[in-house]
């Protein structure tokens, strides 16, 4: 690995070329995460003008979903063998024609299938991009820094999408399609001048070429899964034998990533407890969250006759919140730590959702919404960076990508199961006459599951601070080689000790 600006890194100073590296990397982060808002307030408008049923559009936002949560790990590993830079400037560059073709058809199977390759392209950019802050920034107060930054772009990218969607569907939604493209094709000139490059992976054993076959068909097929589940029944034949097959893929997988050389997933660097937390927190967090926004955007939309634009603005305040702490958070966790935070971020997301549950027909939005939206924001500032810190400290840099990968596939897996857990509920809960009470009354359950969910992210958490407290290692285990040598050299590093 080398980069360009050592010197201003390690003593703390932050160069504009550094500045603008960063600012690229989050540039793909908030396209991302703006791309997905954006596209869900415009649906009726793409049916309407397309002429497309229900369950056609439901694929305009699975196909992203698809393509992103399936290919991730693969997207991760490919970043450390090939290069994090080819790999992220690659992926950018089909992001933008992606977008760009999107805009322009004219048929939904064809806005189907950019939408699937555009969630491809960000399977690539998403760990590419995060490994290379990780291997830019040494581990500690700077790469803190520069995370919370980071993580902070996709909350924001997902809050402006709200608004943005809802201003540029009333001109037209085909806007919605082809707002990332110039965006991430300025990232992209900016990009090939100011990223650092890196040399691929030394020594590596080869390509887990099966691993990678089965590893991509399995995510693939439980997404597809989970996805398809709430319109075709979770009890039916065909998701009861697409789990199955799932399964017996990923359990293949796991027993080719034991034998290979050069395996996909190392599935020694699950040995650390920290960085199981941090997976399993990343799948309760946006799984609750995702959840919950869905529920939130129809009781607003459906129930109270409020605009998307209105909407959108109702959210705002969460995103405002986490936006204007991006540059604190990474002090904060110099100062706590990332036990504390995530810990303390989801007791604040369980009590707003909880709030949310005293929603009615007519709610007065400063007494009822407003106090949800703040602690929902306050929790997401707090824990998504310490998520992503927690799980890249204590890794090699050859191992950066994988794990964001991993991370990223467990925040796309975690939405998608949630989601459809929480839609199942509130379809159950439905009834035959669908008066505006008996509507809300069927989403409170969904509201349930969602307080549920960010209740047992809680529980995984707390054992964190018992951890940090005994000064727990946050040690990411090593190939089998070189666990043959036990040798371990304490370095103290945010109250924990790593190899």
């Amino acid at each position: 690995m080398t980069s360009p600006l050592p010197s201003p890194v390690s003593e703390g100073r932050w160069t504009p070329r550094l500045w603008g590296t960063l600012l690229v990397l989050c540039a793909a982060m908030f396209l991302d995460a703006l791309d997905v808002s954006m596209v869900g307030v415009a649906l009726p408008s793409i049916g309407s003008d397309l002429g497309l049923t229900t369950s056609t559009l439901q694929w305009i936002v699975s196909g992203y979903i698809l393509g992103y949560g399936g290919l991730l790990l693969l997207g991760g590993r490919t970043a450390d063998l090939l290069g994090r830079r080819q790999v992220f400037l690659v992926a950018l560059g089909v992001f933008a024609l992606a977008s760009l073709l999107g805009g322009l058809v004219d048929s939904g199977p064809l806005l189907i299938a950019s939408r699937f390759v555009k969630g491809l392209s960000a399977a690539f950019t998403a760990p590419a991009g995060l490994s290379i802050i990780t291997t830019t920034f040494p581990e500690g107060p700077l790469r803190n820094r520069a995370l919370s930054i980071y993580t902070t772009c996709a909350a924001t990218g997902f809050s402006m999408g709200l608004v943005l969607s809802g201003l540029l569907t009333e001109a037209s939604w085909r806007l919605t399609m082809l707002l990332p493209a110039p965006i991430a094709l300025v990232a992209l000139v900016i990009g090939v001048k100011l990223l650092p490059r890196s040399a691929r992976e030394q020594g590596h054993n080869g390509y887990d070429v099966p691993g990678a076959v089965l590893g991509t068909a399995s995510m693939l097929l439980l997404v597809f899964t989970v996805v398809q589940a709430p319109e075709v029944g979770w009890t039916s034949v065909r998701t009861l034998l697409s789990f199955l097959a799932a399964a017996v893929l990923l359990t293949v997988f796991v027993l080719v990533e034991r034998r290979s050389p050069g395996p996909l997933i190392r599935l020694g660097v699950l040995r650390s407890g920290s960085q199981v937390r941090a997976q399993l927190g990343a799948m309760a967090f946006f799984g609750s969250y995702v959840g919950f926004q869905f529920l939130a955007t129809l009781y607003m939309q459906t129930l109270l006759g409020w605009s998307a634009l209105h909407t959108a603005l109702a959210f705002l305040p969460a995103g405002a919140l986490v936006a204007l702490s991006s540059t604190k958070v990474g002090s904060v966790v110099d100062r706590f730590g990332t036990p504390r935070l995530i810990v303390t971020g989801f007791a604040l997301m369980v009590v707003g959702y909880a709030l949310f549950l005293r929603v009615d027909l007519a709610p007065v939005y400063a007494a009822v919404v407003l106090p949800s939206m703040l602690l929902i924001g306050a929790a997401c500032a707090l824990v998504f960076p310490s998520l992503n810190i927690q799980a890249t400290n204590g890794v090699a840099d050859h191992e950066q990508g994988m794990v964001s990968g991993l991370l990223n596939t467990s925040v796309q897996v975690g939405g998608a199961i949630f989601l459809a857990v929480v839609t199942a509920v509130v379809t159950a809960g439905a009834r035959a006459d669908p008066t505006p009470q008996a509507v809300l009354d069927s989403y409170r359950p969904g509201l349930m599951v969602v307080t549920g969910v960010a209740a047992l992210g809680l529980l995984i958490t707390l054992p964190g601070l018992r951890t940090r407290r005994s000064r727990g290692s946050v040690v990411i285990a090593r190939s089998t080689v070189e666990e043959a040598v036990p040798e371990r050299v304490p370095v103290r590093d945010q109250g924990v000790f790593r190899r």
